[in-house]
């Protein structure tokens, strides 16, 4: 089976039919399948249980096969009556967000397994083309089982509302920026990836959301340990967890009704993980993971605007007090309902731009305190009276 190739989810299914002893395994069981081949953790280092042998499938066809067979997973356990293919098909659909642009030009077509494999090679793709090596897996892949945890609720309905998306993304950038906020000590580096969290906080009303709203978004069982598996990951990115970071994790455990053993269980398994797997993920080689981040994330960014910044311009041109509250960024800070009002028009703004429908995606709003940084070279010299030409 080559995942490159097209054809490849008739392949994996007609496999899954020789091993399918995998879907007979719990919910939890398959869980921690997931995480044990870095799927969670958004470093595919192995196909799930083993569903069909590694040979020399890349990280990228890694990623697309565990995806797959993850949604699988969940749409056999749901007794759902429609074919696999069109109900994924079909979820993909319904989410509006990715309806109204990135998948638009997709989901007019027959639900086919061809669609599918094209829908999942964007989703993959764009991914690892458009955001650095060494940071997307916490940022970007890792939120990839959001899409299982979010097509699990829409098969009990038929149905998906965008609210659930939001409320669990909120949540995890939520819990992920307390966690980096509880390092004992903390260096530029990070000082700086917890104001970019906080300032690409999108999905709340005009401020954070705090801890206590960002537990009661979470309330399967799946989603608990997801979310303390995405804490652990936050910790571990500076290869160690500290006094400060373990009574964190301890305390998030406790909240979300988890026991003591499954969470020291989670950062038992991140350590074990990255311990063994050091040597094969980039995450763990970059010297800054951070400034990694800040390096690429700019050069993409500066890229995507250039590229379309005729229609861009234009846009901007068109909302006015979006111009206003851009001018008035580059001589003072922007208040966080300001903040908000940027990023809603801005994304209103990408939803008509197919090539920055990056920023629709989860994860996606990380990016955008860069965006604005670069807007303002788009837009005549008289626009920032403060600029200085380098």
């Amino acid at each position: 089976m080559n995942p490159s190739s097209a054809g490849w989810i008739k392949k994996l299914l007609k496999e899954i039919g020789a091993n399918s002893r995998f879907l007979k395994y719990d919910e939890e069981l398959f869980y921690d399948s997931l995480r044990a081949c870095g799927f969670i953790y958004g470093s595919n280092l192995d196909v799930v249980n083993q569903v069909i042998h590694k040979k020399d499938l890349t990280e990228e066809e890694l990623c697309k096969t565990n995806l797959c067979l993850a949604l699988y997973y969940t749409y056999y356990n749901s007794h759902c009556k429609t074919s696999f293919v069109e109900s994924v098909n079909s979820f993909y659909a319904s989410i509006n967000d990715i309806k109204t642009s990135f998948f638009k030009d997709l989901l007019g077509e027959k639900k086919s397994s061809e669609q599918l494999e094209k829908i999942i090679h964007k989703r993959i793709q764009i991914d690892a083309n458009l955001l650095t090596k060494n940071f997307n897996y916490f940022i970007i892949n890792a939120l990839l089982f959001v899409d299982v945890l979010a097509y699990k609720a829409y098969l009990q309905n038929l149905k998906i509302s965008t609210d659930y998306l939001k409320n669990m993304e909120a949540s995890i950038t939520s819990i992920s920026l307390d966690v980096l906020n509880s390092k004992e000590t903390k260096n530029q580096y990070d000082e700086s990836l917890i104001k970019l969290f906080e300032s690409s906080l999108r999905y709340q009303e005009n401020s954070h959301l705090n801890y206590k709203k960002s537990i009661k978004n979470v309330k399967t069982q799946l989603e608990k340990y997801y979310i303390l598996d995405l804490a652990c990951m936050a910790t571990w990115s500076d290869q160690m967890i500290d006094v400060e970071e373990q009574h964190f994790l301890e305390k998030l455990g406790q909240d979300l009704n988890l026991s003591f053993s499954k969470t020291q269980q989670s950062i038992k398994a991140v350590n074990l993980f990255y311990t063994v797997n050091k040597d094969n993920i980039a995450l763990l080689s970059s010297k800054n993971v951070v400034q990694s981040f800040y390096n690429n994330s700019s050069k993409m960014v500066n890229k995507l605007i250039t590229r379309n910044s005729k229609r861009l311009y234009q846009e901007l041109k068109d909302s006015k007090e979006l111009m206003v509250l851009i001018s008035q960024s580059t001589v003072r800070d922007l208040n966080k309902e300001e903040q908000k009002k940027v990023q809603d028009q801005l994304l209103d703004i990408f939803k008509s731009i197919p090539s920055l429908a990056i920023f629709l995606l989860p994860g996606g709003a990380l990016l955008l305190p860069l965006v604005v940084k670069f807007i303002p070279k788009l837009l005549p010299s008289a626009f920032d009276e403060n600029r200085i030409e380098e």
